[in-house]
C-alpha cells in the first residue's frame, strides 16, 4: 500500500537532516528529492579491479512508493555494536544494512543520531574518513 506523499516527505526529511549533519567531514554524493547519499572523504581502491573511488559508501535515504529506506553500511560490518545504541531502530532492519520506515514514529531521533555518530567513528577508524 502506497504511503501518502506527506508521510514519505516527513520520513525522508528526518533521515536527510541527520545525514546532512555529518557533512562535512562526510561528502554528499547524491542529493535529490528522493535520494540523499553520503560517502567517506578518503579516495581508496575498491572491488576486484581496485578502481579508485572518491569515498566509501556510508549511508543513504531513498524514497519508495510504500516506504522510505535507509541504507547504513556500518551496521553491515558490525551489527552487534549497534544493538545497545539503537534497539528501536534495529526493529526496522530488513536484511543486513537496510532499514524500512513507513511512519515518522518508527524513527527515534536520539538513536538515529547516536548510530550515525558511532558509524562515523567506525569509518574514521577504518580509514574511510580523515
Amino acid at each position: 500500500m502506497a504511503l501518502k506523499p506527506e508521510i514519505r516527505k516527513a520520513i525522508f526529511g528526518r533521515l536527510r537532516t541527520s545525514l546532512k549533519e555529518l557533512c562535512p567531514p562526510m561528502v554528499c554524493s547524491k542529493d535529490s528529492a528522493t535520494c540523499y547519499e553520503i560517502i567517506g572523504n578518503t579516495p581508496l581502491p575498491y572491488g576486484s579491479t581496485k578502481r579508485i573511488v572518491p569515498g566509501m559508501y556510508f549511508a543513504s535515504a531513498v524514497v519508495h512508493k510504500d516506504m522510505v529506506s535507509f541504507h547504513f553500511m556500518p551496521v553491515y560490518y558490525r551489527l552487534k555494536d549497534y544493538a545497545g545504541v539503537a534497539p528501536t531502530l534495529l526493529k526496522n532492519l530488513k536484511g543486513k544494512a537496510c532499514f524500512n520506515f513507513r511512519s515518522v514514529d518508527q524513527i527515534d531521533a536520539a538513536e538515529l543520531d547516536a548510530m550515525l555518530k558511532q558509524g562515523a567513528q567506525a569509518w574514521k577508524k577504518l580509514g574511510y574518513m580523515k
